[in-house]
């Protein structure tokens, strides 16, 4: 891969890394204050959301992690060892868990009786994102599996050249 190239994916890596921060630290908490002041009902559904969204943001950024250090195998010519089976694996983990929050998102939305002003299209909305996030994070997980398998399979014919040269 192009050095400038991967140069331009770390920088995109760490502008979402801090995108990520930004919003953790400032945009999540003060939306859910912003959300309570205009309805209050919404006070004891704050902070588990806020720790759910924080949580889930969190869970991108350890990806995005593991992203870079597979960035760094690739410049190095060293991405088929070992050792980026546990990068892998993290991104798969990071997905999964992620995945389950807005599972349990998801199904809060669904069985709870949460107040909700006017005529209640704020929880249908965010209960239409919550399921579109479980499905696209199920997809994303399926796909770095089987792009995993697929790592393993050049990993393994990369070892068997070697040993044949």
């Amino acid at each position: 891969m192009h050095r400038v190239f991967i140069a331009a994916l770390r920088a995109g890596i760490a502008a979402a890394i801090l995108g990520g921060l930004f919003a953790q630290i400032v945009v999540i908490p003060t939306t859910a204050a912003d959300e309570v002041d205009r309805f209050p009902p919404y006070a004891p559904f704050a902070a588990p959301y806020v720790t759910v969204a924080i949580a889930g943001v969190a869970c991108v950024q350890v990806a995005l992690v593991a992203v870079w250090r597979l960035l760094a195998m690739v410049r190095r010519g060293a991405i088929f060892t070992p050792l980026a089976f546990r990068w892998v694996d993290t991104v798969i983990g990071a997905s999964l868990v992620a995945t389950l929050l807005a599972a349990g998102v998801t199904g809060h939305l669904a069985l709870a009786s949460i107040p909700s002003p006017d005529d209640g299209m704020e929880l249908i909305g965010a209960l239409g994102a919550a399921t579109a996030c479980v499905g696209v994070g199920t997809a994303f997980a399926m796909l770095v599996v089987i792009m995993r398998s697929l790592l393993r399979k050049a990993t393994d014919l990369q070892t068997e050249i070697a040993e044949v040269i």
